[in-house]
């Protein structure tokens, strides 16, 4: 299997389970609009693979795309340790053909802030007005953008070019599959309380080897005797989005939401708000999604060598 074609299965799957739906294809064709408004300058520097992928945080960041991948090196974060990790693998006779990363690096970490925008879509699917929702958004997307800016973001990509390493990232293709994992998986099984969730989470044994390394899902406002009601899964988006977005689900009849962490000023404004919020794990939840992304990619005979927070664990979805 190419390179190119472990990363097309990616982006393919990704759209698959996003949460958009049909909107997909109208935000892709915005995008090339866009693009042919452009001047010739202005589209030698334009990232074309935007035209096409809608996730700018899902890259190859280096190889050419024709390299045969038969063995990948997976983690949840891989930067310069994990790549120079990589190399003594590789001195030891590990075969390595490919690092693979969930968070983004080099062009995918400082293009995050551009697949925020699905956020709105869906604080809409849970009820909050669209107009509103994008509102809310705007000014978070701003402040992640700027807060990208100051990084250094081609670092781990500069080790894995001096080492000679194939390196590409998939985050949003992954966390879609995770959301719409539970999604369905809640879905499927009677709730009534906030407790019922967590029992439910505790029964995927990515969650349940987590618990024992003590980073498994906890309730991080309400209790578990609380009545579970409207539940708003968020694990796809980026990253966290805008401490305003409590108010306006809580009026959409939100009162339960699943997420993957949370900072303190948006745990208060859910406490405020009276909504319920679990967070299932950072690295449990993140294994969850790349899980299932590298079960379809070990159906084609590659040998997937888990690191860096990954807990592998192999299940059976159906085909892509």
């Amino acid at each position: 299997m190419k390179l190119s074609n472990i990363y097309d299965l990616a982006v393919t799957l990704g759209k698959k389970y996003d949460p958009r739906g049909q909107y997909l294809d109208i935000f892709l064709d915005e995008q090339k609009r866009d693009f042919e408004k452009l001047n010739e300058d202005e589209k030698l520097i334009y990232d074309q693979e935007r035209l096409d992928n809608p996730y700018n945080d899902t890259r190859i960041l280096f190889g050419s795309g024709e390299e045969e991948i038969d063995s990948i090196l997976c983690g949840i974060d891989i930067e310069t340790p994990e790549i120079l990790l990589a190399d003594r693998l590789r001195e030891k006779g590990e075969k390595i053909d490919l690092i693979l990363a969930h968070h983004p690096e080099g062009i995918a970490q400082a293009g995050l802030h551009g697949v925020m925008r699905v956020q709105a879509d869906m604080l809409e699917k849970a009820g909050v007005p669209i107009n509103i929702a994008e509102g809310i958004m705007a000014s978070r997307i701003s402040e992640v953008q700027r807060g990208l800016m100051p990084l250094n973001h081609q670092r781990a990509v500069d080790a894995a070019r001096l080492l000679d390493f194939p390196f590409m990232c998939v985050h949003s293709p992954a966390d879609n599959m995770v959301n719409d994992f539970l999604e369905l998986l809640l879905e499927q099984n009677k709730i009534t309380t906030v407790g019922d969730i967590i029992d439910i989470l505790q029964e995927e044994p990515e969650y349940s080897k987590a618990r024992h390394l003590k980073a498994g899902a906890r309730i991080l406002t309400g209790d578990k005797k609380r009545k579970a009601g409207k539940i708003f899964v968020k694990m796809t988006g980026g990253t966290s989005g805008s401490d305003k977005a409590y108010e306006k689900l809580a009026q959409a009849g939100v009162g339960t939401m699943l997420c993957m962490h949370m900072t303190e000023k948006h745990r208060l404004a859910a406490k405020d708000n009276h909504i319920n919020v679990i967070i299932t794990g950072h690295m449990a939840s993140d294994s969850l999604g790349m899980n299932l992304l590298l079960d379809e990619i070990e159906r084609e005979g590659i040998k997937i060598i888990p690191c860096s927070g990954l807990i592998r664990v192999q299940r059976s979805r159906g085909s892509s």
